[in-house]
C-alpha cells in the first residue's frame, strides 16, 4: 500500500472505463483508452467539445471517477440499481477513497492525475436516467481530475497515492 502522506495509505484498482462521444450518447465500456495532458480522454464528448458541459469548461472536468463502493451503497440503502456507465463518469474505481483526493496528485497506471474538485450530482443525470439518484449522490458523486501526465489505462490498472 502507498500512503499520500495524509495518513491515508491505500492502493486500489481501476475496474471500467467510460466514454460517450457526445452529450446524452450512450456511454461506450473500453478496455483501455489514452488520457491526453490538459485535454481529455480521446474520443470523449468534454475531450472534443462536445459535453453537456462543454460550454462551460474547467481544467478540473478532464476525466471523473467515481467509486464502485458508491454504486454499492445506492443500490444497499436507498434500492437503487445504477451501474457504472449510468453514472456518466469515465473511470470506476474500487478501494481508492475518492473525497480525501481533492488537491492530490495520484497515479492510475502509468497516468498521474490531480483531485480537483468532487463531483456534483446534477439534475440532468437524474432525468436522464430516470432514477431518484440526485440526493443520495450529494457527496459520494466522484471526483473531477486534471490529467497531469497523460498516457494509456488500462482495466485493472492499479491505483495509488504519490507522496
Amino acid at each position: 500500500m502507498s500512503d499520500d502522506g495524509g495518513g491515508f495509505p491505500f492502493q486500489g484498482v481501476l475496474l471500467a472505463i467510460h466514454i460517450a462521444p457526445e452529450a446524452s450518447a450512450p456511454m461506450v465500456a473500453l478496455d483501455a483508452a489514452r488520457l491526453v495532458e490538459g485535454i481529455g480522454i480521446e474520443g470523449d464528448r468534454y475531450a472534443t467539445g462536445k459535453g453537456t458541459y462543454s460550454g462551460k469548461p474547467h481544467a478540473d472536468r478532464q476525466v471523473t471517477l467515481i467509486e464502485v463502493e458508491t454504486l454499492e451503497a445506492l443500490r444497499r440503502d436507498h434500492g437503487i440499481e445504477l451501474a457504472p456507465h449510468e453514472t456518466r463518469r469515465n473511470l470506476t474505481t474500487a478501494g481508492v477513497p475518492l473525497n480525501h483526493l481533492v488537491g492530490r496528485r495520484f497515479r492510475v497506471g502509468d497516468v498521474v492525475l490531480f483531485g480537483g474538485r468532487l463531483n456534483v450530482p446534477c439534475q440532468y443525470l437524474e432525468d436522464l436516467l430516470g432514477k431518484k439518484v440526485f440526493k443520495p449522490l450529494i457527496n459520494r458523486s466522484g471526483l473531477n481530475c486534471r490529467i497531469v501526465h497523460g498516457g494509456v489505462v488500462r482495466v485493472g490498472d492499479r491505483i495509488e497515492p504519490l507522496i
